[in-house]
């Protein structure tokens, strides 16, 4: 493969494609929050916050802020102050006490494997094994094999095939040198920045088994010689000093808002003065009431990883106590925005 295809464009747009598949999940998590929790009815009776929320059903913070943003960006609750309450909508179609309620006509999902599955992520905050399985185990314990971290490489590839190509324009490299792209996978992004950037070289940063998949599809690219891999686990070793830029891309959302304030903490140590940090991803707007193709996806995260679709301010707020400074934000394609910000110069 030539390097220059990286930079080819599409004929057609793939977002409503990518919506279908992300968002698989935001109605089982509504069949989910009808008919298992009844949640309509318990919230029209008592409008709360998210804390009471959790405490007066039992339910985890990161799943309930999932469902809350879910509903929000589908009409379905609406808040005033901190305190959130159905909308008419909601009270007239899925509160058990109304005449016109149609919380039974989700009962054929309910004892569906993910319907249940996203009940227990609901109550305890921890994903569930990937792919419903219950003789997997999750996702980040999964992907130290080589058998399942090829699989999903090849998936997490077939995706970046697209948004490589979209993201790479849509950052200005013009005053830097290396990109250290952080779990980068396959290298599908670090190869379609060097593809864009011609001065640009990149490293692609990641744990065994995974780097040797990542070699392979760089090589397979021919880009190996302006992208290459350094073995290492993004939490315990070292990351890369000759590097001016770090690439989060699709890695964040995978975590807890702890994990990943330790990371951003983590890049901005090692990154040189002006250096510059890219988070590229789906993020939830500053009101987290939206978009609904984002907190659809959003479900699919809350399900199988510790992460969640994080918003615009969540992330700003995050990058500011790590230390960065100058935060943009600019969407990309098929409902991907990236953010970025630098590392002061003194």
């Amino acid at each position: 493969m030539n390097m220059d295809e990286l930079t080819r464009l599409p004929k057609t747009d793939p977002t409503e494609i990518f919506r279908y598949r992300d968002g698989m999940y935001a109605a089982q998590l509504l069949a989910a929050a009808v008919w298992w929790l009844d949640f309509f009815s318990w919230l029209g009776k008592s409008p709360a916050d998210e804390r009471t929320i959790c405490a007066g059903l039992g339910l985890a913070e990161r799943p309930v802020d999932v469902m809350l943003t879910l509903f929000s960006s589908m009409g379905l609750v609406e808040k005033s102050g901190d305190a959130f309450r159905p909308t008419e909508k909601a009270r007239e179609f899925l509160s058990g006490d109304s005449p016109w309620s149609i919380g039974p006509y989700f009962s054929s999902f309910a004892e569906q494997p993910v319907c249940r599955d996203l009940v227990e992520v609901l109550r305890s905050g921890k994903p569930a094994k990937w792919a419903s399985r219950k003789d997997e185990k999750t996702w980040s314990e999964a992907m130290e094999g080589d058998a399942f971290a090829r699989q999903f490489i090849r998936i997490m590839d077939s995706r970046g095939v697209y948004m490589g190509r979209m993201l790479a324009p849509a950052v200005t490299l013009k005053n830097y040198r290396r990109v250290l792209d952080v779990a980068g996978g396959s290298g599908i992004y670090a190869c379609s920045i060097a593809a864009a950037h011609p001065h640009i070289k990149a490293t692609v940063f990641e744990k065994p088994p995974v780097d040797r998949i990542a070699r392979e599809r760089i090589a397979e690219r021919g880009c190996t010689g302006r992208v290459e891999v350094a073995a290492g686990d993004m939490f315990a070793d070292p990351f890369p000093e000759d590097c001016d830029v770090h690439l989060w891309s699709h890695v964040l959302h995978d975590w807890g808002e702890g994990t990943v304030e330790r990371l951003l903490a983590k890049s901005f140590a090692a990154l040189p003065p002006g250096g510059m940090i890219i988070v590229h991803g789906a993020h939830i707007n500053r009101e987290k009431t939206g978009p609904l193709a984002v907190a659809a996806f959003s479900a699919f995260l809350m399900a199988y990883t510790e992460g969640k679709c994080y918003s615009i301010g969540e992330m700003e707020s995050m990058l500011g106590a790590a230390g960065f400074a100058g935060v943009e934000f600019r969407e990309t394609a098929a409902d991907r925005s990236v953010i970025t910000a630098r590392k002061p110069d003194c």
